[in-house]
């Protein structure tokens, strides 16, 4: 009998509402008493369950009798994918977490994950030592300018931002109302309404040099707006301007490909040859031919000509330093 069955057992018998002893939570589980007291132990200090001693009764029960604790929080078989994901990264950035204003609090917040990592039947270390979440290409931001745009974002207030644009290598000053923060492919984005561009801009945060905060009010893009517009094109890079690109995967490359997500619009079959065919909406190509080059020969932009002819060029340059 594993320990997660062993905690359904010990409440099934407290439930009834009387005093079990440890005799008979030794006989009915068949473990020694000290695995019985250790089980007691974590039940009342991880899971919260209201356990006490009856010294009249000579046994363990719940405080409040029959309905002293809801068995609803007890242990699950296990995670699933989604789950255990969420549960490691959060585990992951709360490790990474530099000090500063919130390390009283962060503490408990990574026991709390702890707990909920061991409800599985199992302990957090041993778990941390054989699944592991791995965040890579990441990129760093300077942690005081990330608190400055957060007050920002959450004060709704206007920013103005010193921003290095990377393909020209130059920097732009920027006035904007910072919309909301968001954490993409493991770095950190900064979606705001652009008031030089009268338009909504995202920024890399790692990206932002300098952040000064001006008094006033940010002006306010509406939540479904927003998304419309995130939505529509592909990755980071968005737009309203939108087209439709069709890729074909060779059959070995589609055995990955089939089951990957780019786009929550995305379109995939395979033809009469085993070859598959993505069509995916993009605004901004930028990140879309990245991934697309990612598949080497394994794919062949098919529509539209403007995309397979800049995918070409890329190509055309990248074989020339070879």
């Amino acid at each position: 009998m594993d320990r997660t069955e062993r905690f359904y057992r010990i409440t099934g018998l407290l439930s009834a509402g009387r005093a079990v002893s440890i005799h008979e939570l030794v006989e009915e589980m068949e473990v020694s008493r000290a695995t019985v007291k250790r089980d007691i132990e974590y039940l009342r200090d991880r899971l919260s369950a209201p356990i006490i001693w009856d010294r009249k009764g000579r046994g363990y029960r719940f405080e409040g009798g029959k309905n002293g604790w809801d068995k609803t929080t007890l242990p699950g078989v296990w995670f699933n994918a989604s789950e255990i994901y969420a549960l490691l990264t959060m585990e992951h950035l709360l490790s990474n977490l530099q000090p500063g204003l919130l390390g009283s609090q962060i503490e408990p917040l990574k026991t709390r994950l702890r707990i909920m990592l061991e409800s599985g039947g199992h302990n957090a270390d041993e778990v941390a030592n054989h699944i592991s979440v791995v965040h890579i290409a990441g990129r760093t931001v300077e942690p005081r300018l990330f608190q400055e745009v957060a007050a920002g974002v959450l004060s709704r207030k206007r920013l103005k931002i010193r921003h290095h644009n990377r393909r020209r290598d130059d920097h732009l000053d920027r006035e904007v109302s910072p919309q909301r923060l968001v954490f993409y492919r493991d770095s950190w984005y900064l979606d705001t309404w652009c008031h030089e561009r009268d338009a909504l801009r995202s920024f890399g945060m790692d990206a932002i040099r300098q952040v000064e905060s001006l008094n006033e009010p940010a002006i306010e893009v509406d939540s479904t707006q927003l998304d419309e517009h995130v939505r529509a094109g592909y990755g980071i890079f968005s737009g309203t301007d939108v087209q439709t690109a069709v890729l074909r995967f060779s059959p070995e490359e589609a055995r990955w490909v089939a089951h990957q997500h780019w786009h929550s619009q995305q379109e995939g079959e395979f033809d009469a040859e085993g070859y598959y065919i993505l069509k995916v909406p993009y605004a901004n190509d930028t990140e879309l031919i990245m991934d697309i080059l990612r598949h080497g020969s394994g794919v062949e932009v098919l529509e539209p000509p403007t995309l397979r002819k800049s995918v070409k060029e890329k190509l055309k340059m990248a074989i020339s330093k070879y």
